[in-house]
């Protein structure tokens, strides 16, 4: 899945290219792995990693009820997607914290 805009796009039309590029350049190695590049919301090992990882280091947030309930959100958000693509999921929670820009 190359084309990481337009996925995100499905959910935020306004989403630009920079900000896709840099949540991109961050996740780096990870993406060239078919599973790794995807997110399991039934999976709460992998979204501790997340809240660890990218919500407390990149995102500088370290509330952990406040980020259950926005990754609660992201995974209702993309319910619909049998397959989350972890950059789309990655730029809805850092857009729910109003991070965009900062990324």
């Amino acid at each position: 899945m190359a084309d990481y805009l337009a996925d995100v796009k499905k959910y935020d039309a306004t989403a630009s290219q920079e900000v896709v590029d840099k949540i991109v350049k961050h996740l780096g190695i990870a993406l060239r792995n078919a599973d790794a590049a995807l997110v399991s919301c039934s999976d709460r090992e992998e979204l501790d990693r997340i809240k660890k990882g990218f919500i407390a280091k990149k995102l500088g947030e370290s509330d952990a009820s406040k980020a259950d309930s926005i990754l609660e959100k992201v995974c209702q958000a993309m319910s619909a997607d049998r397959t989350k693509a972890r950059v789309t999921f990655y730029y809805l929670v850092a857009k729910h914290y109003g991070k965009l820009a900062s990324l």
